[in-house]
């Protein structure tokens, strides 16, 4: 189905920073999105994800810092809406028009085939509602539109924020195949969400801030764990040494208190670590937890 140059490389966001009068909302936040791969951008209410959306977008301009697209800024783009599809969460409609008109409208204006109105329609599943008026669409019909909107240029990057909002069971189990399958046709997929449980399954790779700042980044594996993943929690007289060390070592490490946590290591693996730092270890265990709780621990608030 898709015709296309070669695959436009993946997002950039380089040591991006916006500030608002006295708040910082983003700060000095750098990651890649890989092409062929879907990428959640997680963290809580408030933490930056729409902030950094939005200046990606153009929408808003960074104080200090990029975000591009294969080295251009959106304005830069060539043909913007083919290369970029976006569904953010304050998207809106005009209710006396169907659904079929709204993305005619928008394929008049971006350039696009006549034909691809149906295809998109049918991709997410309103084939039967094309012709009905918005204002009578549920939430979750609402949203299905607005990624219908996003595919209508068949673009290379997709910019997902809060997908699953207004989507019941049945329609999140629809998003997660929706995401993987534009993954395995070779697009670079970025879902932003406060919601781990609901984009857990579908994503290959994690970036998670909080209070404007990167907490980790990689895959969900190595910054999450599984729930059937080895955790180590750890003390000893050098926390900052042995940190030092486990990081090093290619460990994610989390501080809890007076203890770090290492998710994906046993303690056997941990206690090499340190007597390889020549660091003491006053105390090393297992310990159990859940994607939930790894990514809670990862968000908390940082007292200064």
């Amino acid at each position: 189905m898709r015709h296309h140059a070669p695959a436009m490389a993946t997002v950039e966001i380089r040591e991006l920073s916006k500030r608002f009068g006295k708040v910082d909302a983003v700060r000095h936040l750098s990651f890649d999105v890989q092409a062929g791969r879907v990428t959640g951008f997680l963290g809580p209410n408030g933490a930056g994800k729409s902030t950094t959306l939005r200046a990606l977008l153009g929408l808003i301009r960074p104080t200090a810092g990029t975000a591009t697209f294969d080295g251009k800024r959106y304005e830069e783009l060539e043909h913007p809406s083919a290369a970029v599809g976006a569904v953010l969460e304050d998207a809106s409609f005009h209710p006396g028009r169907s659904a079929r008109n709204h993305l005619r409208v928008l394929a008049t204006t971006g350039r696009h085939p006549a034909s691809r109105v149906d295809e998109v329609l049918s991709a997410v599943g309103l084939g039967d509602a094309a012709d009905r008026r918005v204002k009578g669409y549920s939430m979750g019909m609402k949203q299905r539109l607005g990624i219908a909107a996003a595919l209508l240029g068949d673009p290379e990057v997709l910019l997902l924020d809060e997908p699953t909002n207004g989507l019941d069971p049945p329609g999140i189990a629809w998003m997660r195949g929706m995401v993987r399958e534009q993954a395995a046709q070779g697009r670079a997929v970025l879902i932003s969400s406060h919601l781990l449980a609901e984009v857990s399954q579908s994503v290959d790779d994690v970036v998670v801030i909080a209070n404007g700042e990167l907490r980790a980044q990689g895959t969900l594996d190595a910054v999450l764990g599984g729930d059937d993943a080895p955790e180590t929690e750890v003390s000893s007289e050098d926390q900052d040494t042995l940190a030092a060390a486990l990081t090093a070592a290619g460990a994610t490490v989390q501080r809890d208190r007076d203890k770090l946590l290492v998710p994906g290591m046993t303690p056997a693996q941990v206690g090499a670590i340190a007597a390889k730092a020549q660091v003491t270890v006053l105390g090393l265990a297992p310990r159990a937890r859940s994607l939930e709780q790894a990514f809670m621990a990862l968000t908390a608030e940082r007292r200064s």
